[in-house]
């Protein structure tokens, strides 16, 4: 583990500010499983970013602890309207990320953003630097802070 020289991992550090440390690791951190793994974290510690198109074609962020599947119907309820998962080609243009690094902050297009209530027992947590094999670490209030969002109950049943 070292710090981030990758060019997009670096823009998620200007935007995350000096208060974070994006970190790069020679092994996938692509997965919630894969980074747990090369942090030491548990899986649900990982703040995993997943992009969803939501009403009127515009991108929606859930970011949900690694350990919990969204459950779609709850997530529609919230931005009010039809949701589905976004491909890579959406994502990429949208975030200006690619799938696997997508971070909570600096994206192309602000998007709507839901956090997922299982992630605020955790004294930290740890989310996408901006590529597949980058982190950070935070607390749950930093990426409330961060994102400008809400904890909200978006966990399926039985995950």
């Amino acid at each position: 583990m070292r710090s981030a020289q990758h060019p997009t991992a670096l823009w998620v550090q200007q935007a995350l500010g000096s208060s974070y440390a994006v970190l790069e690791f020679d092994q996938p951190t692509h997965s919630a499983a894969q980074a747990a793994a090369a942090i030491g974290c548990t899986i649900a510690q990982i703040a995993k970013s997943l992009v969803f198109v939501g009403p009127h074609n515009r991108p929606v962020l859930v970011i949900a602890s690694g350990a919990n599947r969204v459950d779609e119907e709850k997530l529609a309820t919230l931005v009010g309207g039809t949701i589905c998962r976004a491909d890579a080609d959406f994502v990429k243009k949208h975030t200006g990320f690619s799938i696997g690094g997508v971070p909570p902050v600096g994206h192309k297009l602000s998007p709507e953003v839901a956090l997922d209530a299982d992630l605020q027992v955790f004294d930290e947590i740890w989310a996408a630097g901006g590529t597949p094999n980058t982190v950070f670490k935070l607390t749950p209030d930093q990426l409330k802070v961060l994102t400008r969002a809400d904890y909200c109950d978006i966990k399926a049943a039985g995950a």
